[in-house]
């Protein structure tokens, strides 16, 4: 599938698909004339090397020309300042309750005009890797973030003859109504005093990050970190796929081939941090033959079941890749490191979170081996990665209305990805849907796309807990253990005490003592923890992300099992 670039006559005009106000305001901006269109991956290679304050290190990026580059490329390290993370606070989403996009329109209206003297580059990419499912967009930003252009069209798909040849054969999304994404973004922005400008709509004094989803465009001001255009970006493609029969995904997702030649395909759910990349890429010491989907943004086919990847790279923390780490070879950029000399006066990456939280780089599809760019059997089963300490490992749900609404109650703790106030308790436990900040849509879409995939299309749904069980933590090898021995159809799971729709497998070590009453009272709080967060939805914003009675019943349920313990 393909989006829409070029309108005839008849086509453009008020109320005609991809012509809103605020779509209006940012496309129009890509056609100044102080707009200079950057075509190669190469071009801007080289514009990032050169921009000022850029760290070329002296590791060579592997296999260059395999991605479009030069031979003699080289990994670019540049530092944004203090923020190190994402900001979801700045997030504007129109149509939201309470969103002013009047305002808010006259605020990318003005930041535009004030770019008028700045040359501005404009990019292009696919997201999507298959015919089935592909969105060009485009992005504009001002001379001086080289670094932000480069790094937006390596995590994407840049436009190789392969992708353009397959993108012209793909069919048009939506009937061809959806236009193709547009992204205004300038990072040096800053409010200032202007006629007819007010800045009471935003949400956070120095940044917005607007977004029309519907009509597939956002505008990115004041935001230097790069994960605000990557995730920016996923935003308008996972609210495109939603609108055209996908369940978005913010996860990972690989094929087992199993030695009776059949095939097991899961899907795990997990912010930065949850393991969800270590579950993605785990080799199993080669038990079996595994491709990987993406271990970030991937798409279901609510019909056929099918999954397609949205990108090509992936933007993983440096934390765990200390210098000299087999894995860095596979490192084409990296951002918030820190670089130093080694013994021959080469320039190195320093890692390890040694200068801030949360250091990024962006690797190499080549990185993971087995990589496909679509999955074309049926996800077998979703696994919800939790961090709450009262859930066992790893629990089965029955019910379709069950296991959609624990990926609504999602809960699991801050990651340093992201920017919090101040004082902010990275321990405690929070809900995040489906374990995507990054929706702009009713939630009510996502748990229907989840409920159709365990109802119709017998999809098996888990919880598995990565972080500790009433005190106890839980190892890789843990976890790792138990997605095996659900793969090869080798587990064993029964009815956990008084909960009708859960189900428990024996792992030792992690045998929850339902006699143990503080045990139960803490069980009995996550569970209505869970429901207040589904009575929240149906009062906040209005009531725009309320779910369906069945959901808040299907939770209701387990807190009053867990009462009569």
């Amino acid at each position: 599938m393909s989006t829409k670039a070029y309108y005839p006559i008849s086509e453009i005009g008020a109320g005609k698909p991809g012509f809103s106000k605020t779509r209006s305001i940012i496309e129009g901006a890509f056609y100044g004339n102080n707009v200079v269109k950057v075509n190669t991956l190469k071009e801007a290679y080289e514009m990032a090397k050169n921009s000022p304050g850029t760290i070329v290190t002296d590791m060579p990026v592997y296999r260059a020309e395999e991605i479009g580059l030069e031979r003699d490329a080289k990994v670019l390290l540049f530092n944004d300042g203090a923020v190190t993370g994402r900001y979801a606070q700045a997030r504007r989403i129109k149509g939201e309750p309470g969103v002013d996009e009047g305002k808010l329109d006259k605020v990318v209206m003005d930041a535009i005009y004030k770019t008028r003297f700045k040359t501005l580059y404009h990019a292009e990419c696919y997201i999507g890797l298959d015919p089935e499912f592909m969105a060009k967009a485009h992005l504009l930003i001002p001379e001086g973030e080289e670094n932000l252009l480069y790094n937006w069209m390596l995590n994407f798909q840049y436009m190789s003859d392969k992708y353009v040849a397959m993108y012209k054969e793909s069919q048009p999304i939506g009937g061809g109504k959806e236009p193709d994404i547009y992204i205004f973004s300038d990072p040096q922005w800053a409010p200032t005093p202007s006629p007819d400008v007010d800045y009471s709509c935003l949400s956070d004094d120095l940044t917005l990050c607007y977004f029309d989803t519907n009509q597939n465009c956002a505008a990115i001001l004041g935001m230097k970190y790069f994960g605000e255009h990557k995730k920016g970006t996923l935003t308008m493609a996972w609210a495109l796929a939603n609108r055209n029969g996908y369940a978005s995904c913010h996860g990972g997702q690989k094929e087992y081939l199993l030695a009776d030649g059949s095939k097991f395909v899961a899907s795990v759910y997990g912010l930065s941090g949850s393991g969800k990349s270590t579950l993605t890429h785990a080799k199993h010491n080669g038990k079996y033959e595994i491709k990987v989907l993406h271990d970030d943004a991937f798409i279901i086919n609510t019909d056929t079941c099918a999954s397609v990847a949205l990108e090509p790279t992936y933007f993983d923390k440096t934390a765990d890749y200390p210098t000299g780490c087999p894995d860095n070879k596979f490192l084409l950029t990296a951002q918030n490191c820190s670089a130093t000399l080694d013994e021959d006066g080469k320039v190195q990456l320093v890692t390890e979170d040694i200068r801030n939280g949360n250091g990024r780089a962006i690797k190499s599809k080549l990185w993971s081996p087995n990589r496909v760019d679509k999955i074309d059997a049926p996800v077998n089963a979703i696994f919800w990665i939790m961090k709450d300490p009262t859930i066992p490992p790893v629990v089965k749900l029955k019910g379709a209305a069950l296991a959609s609404v624990m990926g609504a109650t999602l809960a699991t703790k801050t990651s340093t990805a992201e920017r919090v106030a101040a004082g902010t308790d990275m321990n405690a436990l929070r809900i995040v849907p489906y374990a995507n900040p990054f929706r702009t849509y009713p939630l009510v879409n996502d748990y229907e796309k989840f409920k159709k995939l365990v109802a119709e299309k017998n999809v098996d749904c888990y919880i598995i807990n990565t972080g500790d069980f009433m005190g106890k933590k839980v190892k890789p090898a843990d976890t790792l253990g138990i997605l095996e021995s659900i793969v090869e159809k080798k587990a064993s799971f029964k009815q956990w005490g008084p909960f009708g729709d859960i189900e428990i497998m024996d792992w030792e070590g992690f045998t929850p003592d339902l006699g143990d009453k503080e045990y139960v009272k803490a069980l009995q709080g996550a569970m209505q923890n869970r429901v207040d967060a589904v009575e929240g939805f149906a009062t906040k914003k209005e009531g725009y992300d309320k779910l369906p009675e069945e959901a808040l019943e299907a939770l209701k349920k387990i807190v009053n099992e867990a009462a009569s313990l």
